[in-house]
């Protein structure tokens, strides 16, 4: 039986990608901090649900805590370790910068130590294309410069990608860091557009729509997101393998990086438009101005995905807005 340890498992896609699993057979600890970043009521919902599966087991503890990270990995005996948790958000990490130091720079450094010591077969690590930064070439392609950061959350896990190479490569440790595109879906984070838009328009309540609606984003549907997480666990890296189209594999250690987007770049009016149609109501649009740290545009080349797994995102906003919204009702009312 495969077992995996995953952090950020109350998260929005540390919960989905544990079903996955557990769907599959797998074994799965999760840990994580129920930080109170957003609503902790519903990351404890993520994992009462998980826990009904007898395969679930999970510790509540913060990445920052070494020796509780340490000692549930070690419980955990896993193959596997998926690293999701972070202090998520470009915004908040303008207003308390230090959360982002403290859980993406020591907490990352934690599991990376934990996967040392255990000689996992494989380390999976979340990154974001806000590692991308002020580059304009479009797609964004795992080959493209990263060296221009315009948050610091953006840093740290530009340095995630930096630290885990080195530990690739002293270790022997196959790694693979993948750059997440906006995700979205059922059971998502209020504090991410597609939340905030229908609680307001439900409420009647109008919507800030950043840069007067000139922003273009490649929204990823987040079971095709932990999909593709599920297919790169089997795409070990290995500095013997045979060569792949495209490939960001290391010549001095078994590590990668991947995008994951459904390769589409979505203008945020459409987007807005699809979740007026799904609720059936006008939104009332606050425009303002582009905020601090923001890109006006962000779309995937995942033709790397592609070659390592086969499979790429393709959920299209209609669908996964509309898969969304129902869930909201259900679960709100």
């Amino acid at each position: 039986m495969r077992r995996a340890f995953i952090t950020g498992s109350a998260g929005f896609i540390g919960y989905h990608l544990a079903r996955l699993l557990l769907d599959e057979g797998w074994q799965v600890h999760g840990l994580d901090g129920m930080t109170d970043y957003y609503d902790v009521r519903l990351k404890r919902r993520r994992h009462e649900m998980l826990l009904q599966s007898p395969g679930f087991t999970a510790t509540e503890t913060m990445l920052e805590d070494a020796e509780a990270v340490m000692a549930a990995a070690r419980a955990a005996e896993p193959n596997v370790i998926v690293h999701l948790a972070a202090q998520a958000g470009v915004r908040y990490s303008l207003e308390n910068p230090r959360a982002y130091v403290d859980a993406n720079l020591t907490g990352t450094f934690n599991v990376m130590e934990a996967a040392r010591e255990l000689a996992v077969e494989h380390l999976l690590m979340a990154s974001t294309s806000s590692v991308y930064g002020a580059n304009t070439d479009l797609p964004y392609a795992e080959t493209d410069r990263t060296d221009h950061p315009l948050t610091l959350y953006a840093a740290t896990k530009k340095a995630n990608e930096a630290m885990s190479h080195a530990y690739a490569h002293l270790w022997a440790l196959p790694t693979t860091m993948f750059r997440f595109f906006t995700v979205y879906g059922p059971w998502g984070r209020p504090d991410m557009a597609l939340f905030k838009f229908v609680r307001a328009m439900r409420a009647d309540e109008p919507i800030d729509i950043y840069n007067h609606g000139d922003m273009f984003r490649d929204f990823t549907y987040v079971a095709d997101l932990v999909r593709a997480i599920r297919l790169l666990i089997d795409a070990v890296p290995d500095l013997d393998a045979p060569p792949v189209e495209g490939d960001t594999l290391s010549p001095a250690a078994p590590w990668r990086v991947v995008n994951i987007g459904n390769s589409t770049s979505v203008r945020l009016l459409d987007f807005v438009e699809e979740i007026e149609r799904a609720l059936g109501v006008t939104a009332r649009r606050n425009m303002m101005e582009m905020q601090k740290g923001d890109v006006p545009a962000t779309w995937a080349d995942a033709e790397l995905l592609r070659s390592l797994t086969g499979y790429a995102p393709e959920t299209s906003v209609r669908d996964g807005i509309a898969a969304f919204v129902d869930w909201y009702k259900g679960y709100y009312g």
